[in-house]
């Protein structure tokens, strides 16, 4: 079999360019939510408590979190294209909850299965598309996987805002969610299963071929200084990322602006987030991926921090663009390197241990933020999270190696 299978983004073109394709829609379901969730607590369920109003997010963080965990190992024993098409069956139920919620817990509720759906598809879109590329084009691979899951999520964001200020916050922009959930089924039953790929790149007599899930947590999480460093940085990336989330709405509204432009400046940061990662992956299989992991945990923080300097519209966007530049730097980056330094055997196990740390930090940034919103200020909460990724981007700079070309 393995002579037959030919490994390479251009020898697979179709199946690489319809999972991209894919993974717009994934994150089209997270954007859905991203403009109008926050104003929906407060105005129709009125939900006072900035801890309660981002408890949608602590939701969503914490179930995709450790879905992201399991969605690894399914992908290692059962093959990436059923639980692709299983995290598409959960999604359903995610605009559904949201149209018939008579109450703030079946929002929190829908959050959990959403969470579960983007574990699940956003994690197999990942290591479908690592499977098709060959080593040198793994940060292209990812750069477009993300690319395409944040352009996703920013058109949604924008388009679920002008649905809402033309019609309503809830059910209408909703029954989008419907539509994009059936699409990504269908164009999902024609994805091809990718592990024969895996099976082609397994080096006979691999060293670490007999890791355990329980010996892949502990090297992603800490033994490892290279995997556990990317773990830090994806965490506290999405850990501001939960934060902003949640006060962004909140704390531009205060500010003056209307909805629609605390929709464009929301939408703005996932925008260039999603965009530059269709560079910044390639950018590091020719650079490397340690310079752009530092410097890109050190804008985001900086960005934060202009953020609240800043007192304009003009302002606020050029701080919301740099933030989704920053975070474009570095979210393809540790992907790729996490795929450098992991043995094709337990890279998706690998893969799920970061994510599950990484998208864990949903939730803490959330909770966090409502913590330090509610004793502070909004202000205050977004200053303290910002040195997180500076912190963060300093560990990366003195404890992690190269990656690119890595042999362990």
């Amino acid at each position: 079999m393995n002579q037959t299978v030919k490994v390479g983004v251009k020898e697979n073109i179709f199946s690489f360019s319809l999972l991209v394709l894919i993974n717009f829609f994934v994150g089209s379901m997270v954007g859905l939510e991203r403009t109008i969730l926050p104003t929906m607590g407060e105005e129709i369920y009125g939900v006072a408590s900035a801890s309660a109003a981002l408890s949608f997010i602590v939701s969503f963080g914490f179930s995709k979190a450790i879905m992201n965990f399991f969605a690894g190992s399914m992908a290692d024993r059962w093959g990436r294209k059923r639980v692709l098409l299983g995290g598409w069956a959960i999604g359903l139920v995610v605009p559904l909850f949201v149209i018939f919620a008579e109450a703030w817990w079946m929002i929190v509720l829908a959050n959990i299965f959403l969470g579960i759906n983007q574990a699940l598809t956003w994690s197999m879109t990942v290591n479908m598309k690592v499977d098709l590329a060959k080593p040198e084009q793994r940060g292209l691979a990812v750069g477009f996987n993300e690319f395409a899951g944040y352009m996703g999520v920013a058109v949604m964001a924008a388009g679920s805002g002008y649905v809402a200020s033309r019609y309503s916050l809830t059910p209408e922009p909703f029954y989008i969610g419907i539509g994009l959930v059936l699409l990504g089924f269908f164009l999902s039953c024609f994805a091809e299963d990718t592990n024969k790929y895996v099976q082609s790149q397994v080096k006979k007599k691999s060293r670490m071929a007999a890791l355990s899930t329980k010996e892949v947590f502990k090297q992603t999480t800490w033994k490892n200084k290279n995997l556990s460093s990317s773990s830090v940085a994806g965490l506290t990336t999405n850990l501001k990322d939960g934060m902003a989330w949640g006060l962004f709405p909140i704390f531009l509204s205060a500010g003056g602006l209307s909805v629609g432009q605390v929709g464009t400046v929301v939408a703005l940061y996932p925008a260039a987030w999603g965009f530059f990662q269709l560079f910044t992956g390639i950018w590091s299989d020719k650079i490397g991926r340690k310079k752009l992991i530092v410097s890109g945990m050190l804008l985001q923080g900086l960005s934060l921090w202009f953020i609240l300097l800043v007192e304009t519209y003009p302002m606020w966007l050029t701080g919301a663009f740099f933030l989704g530049f920053g975070t474009a730097m570095v979210y393809p980056t540790i992907l790729a390197s996490i795929s450098d330094v992991a043995q094709p055997e337990w890279r998706a196990t690998s893969l799920g241990v970061y994510r599950f740390w990484r998208d864990s930090g949903y939730a803490f940034g959330a909770i966090l933020a409502g913590v330090f919103a509610d004793a502070f200020s909004v202000y205050w909460a977004i200053g303290i999270v910002g040195a997180l990724p500076i912190l963060s981007g300093l560990l990366s700079l003195f404890r992690m190696d190269e990656t690119l070309s890595y042999e362990d």
